[in-house]
């Protein structure tokens, strides 16, 4: 599942609609919507993300929100280490392979090494 799949599914639940009721409401197929709550399709689009945001009338800062978590929800995910010292290659590469196995401390580590990347010096 994928944040924006999470996101999409909680606001479902809150209306208390079905898949079948919003595929119908904002055009799409109940198949579509089950992929994208299960990880199956890739970042939507930004049609589909406003007519998300109409369906359930959020406010802009929530839709806002939905939009960001759409942007980092792609499942397939591309790095591109094309010009960078090779050991950046590895790293992407092993981290590909072996994210799945991954538990969840080692994973919150890598994510506050990010983030502390991320801070000025």
């Amino acid at each position: 599942m994928t944040p924006f799949g999470e996101a999409l599914r909680r606001l479902r639940e809150r209306k208390g609609v079905s898949q079948k009721e919003m595929a119908a409401a904002i055009g799409v197929s109940p198949a579509y919507l089950s992929a994208l709550e299960h990880g199956r399709k890739g970042k939507p689009n930004f049609d589909f993300l406003q007519r998300v945001a109409g369906y359930f009338n959020i406010i802009w800062d929530e839709a806002e929100e939905l939009f960001a978590i759409a942007g980092v929800s792609h499942p397939r995910v591309v790095v591109d280490t094309a010009g960078l010292p090779a050991e950046y290659t590895v790293f992407a590469n092993e981290l590909a392979r072996r994210i799945r196995t991954l538990p969840p401390d080692v994973l919150k580590q890598l994510n506050e090494v990010l983030e502390a990347a991320k801070k000025p010096a």
